[in-house]
């Protein structure tokens, strides 16, 4: 059975953008789907890459404006037109939730799924206990015991364990899928996930030119 390792931030709009597209290749394919919830900030700065509050407001505008914007009609995603208005507040406990579900298995991608579709359609808080609460119930779980679980120091370790994997990993951004050690970086190269899955692509031959 081929498997995708799915490296994402719990708030990542681009991430809920191919979310769907994602569990579509992997019903048709039978793909297992490894989550990776991490935090996404240390993991971009580790790669040298400016954190989104040090950026110009015309890259952010165009990252969170226009890219996302033709992304979500291409993909026919409902999304708000307008950053979240909570988009930097603490994600941990929600990327816990995902983590107390399991790695792999249904439950664990609707929950993945659900939690990007609250902060990127409806503008969801995903530091909110009593609005994560009424999701978690929505979907059939005891929230309260879940939520428990999703902050217990076991849970949170292996989200600090999930993020320093992704920086050895070399991985820069969100999401990034990993097909047999080959990462695909954004959803945007979906298609090209879905084709490694039954063509895998030849080995990188790329070099590094000669330092003067």
């Amino acid at each position: 059975m081929p498997v995708i390792e799915y490296a994402y931030s719990a708030h990542s709009g681009f991430a809920y953008i191919g979310s769907t597209t994602l569990m579509d290749i992997c019903r048709r394919h039978n793909v297992t789907l490894i989550h990776r919830p991490i935090l996404l900030s240390p993991v971009v700065q580790s790669q040298g890459s400016t954190p989104f509050r040090a950026r110009t407001q015309a890259n952010v505008d165009y990252f969170f404006g226009r890219d996302i914007e033709r992304w979500a009609e291409y993909r026919h995603v409902p999304i708000i037109k307008f950053r979240p208005t909570y988009h930097d507040a603490d994600y941990g406990l929600a990327s816990g939730l995902i983590l107390a579900l399991g790695e792999s298995g249904a439950t664990t991608d609707e929950m993945a799924h659900k939690l990007l579709e609250a902060h990127w359609r409806d503008d969801m808080d995903l530091s909110d206990r009593e609005a994560l609460h009424r999701l978690i119930t929505s979907l059939g779980h005891d929230a309260d015991n879940l939520l428990a679980t999703a902050e217990s120091t076991d849970i949170q370790n292996r989200l600090q364990a999930n993020t320093e994997w992704a920086i050895k990993q070399n991985i820069f951004g969100s999401p990034t899928y990993i097909v047999d050690g080959d990462p695909f970086y954004g959803q945007d190269r979906l298609e090209l996930v879905e084709r490694a899955l039954t063509k895998p692509f030849a080995p990188s031959e790329w070099q590094n030119p000669p330092v003067a």
